[in-house]
Formats: C-alpha cells, sequence, structure tokens
C-alpha cells in the first residue's frame, strides 16, 4: 500500500511511497516550512491491497460457479 501525507497548515502533499517516506517527507516540510508547529493534516492511501486487489474478482468467480451449479441442478 502507497502512503500521501497533506500538511495540515497548507496544500503541500508529500509523493506517493512507504509509510516511514510519506513521514519524513512531511517533517521535512514542517521543518522548513511551518518551523515551530506541531506536524499534522492527513494520511491518503492508495486503497490497493498488498496482494493486487483480487478478491472481487475471486468472489465473482465464485458466484459465477454457483449458479451453473443450481442452473444445472434444476431440470
Amino acid at each position: 500500500m502507497a502512503y500521501r501525507y497533506w500538511c495540515g497548515e497548507c496544500g503541500f502533499k508529500s509523493s506517493w511511497g512507504t509509510e516511514s517516506e510519506g513521514e519524513r517527507e512531511q517533517l521535512a516540510h514542517y521543518a522548513r516550512n511551518h518551523p515551530g508547529i506541531v506536524p499534522g493534516g492527513q494520511v491518503e492511501t492508495d486503497g490497493r491491497s498488498p496482494s493486487g486487489g483480487s478478491g472481487c474478482l475471486t468472489f465473482l468467480g465464485i458466484v459465477i460457479v454457483l449458479v451453473i451449479l443450481a442452473a444445472s441442478c434444476h431440470r
């Protein structure tokens, strides 16, 4: 999963990366642009799972197989 940190004081957004990379970028931004202010803001995730997000496709495949089985048993 990728993370992007948003500054709570301005429109700055870190680049997409690991959680620790985004946090380092945000801390550097605050030190450079907002000294003396405690870092805040939001953390955005890209929503992708590490496995590639094939859960919906697997579910759909199971549903199709069940529909075919139900149709073949009904005469």
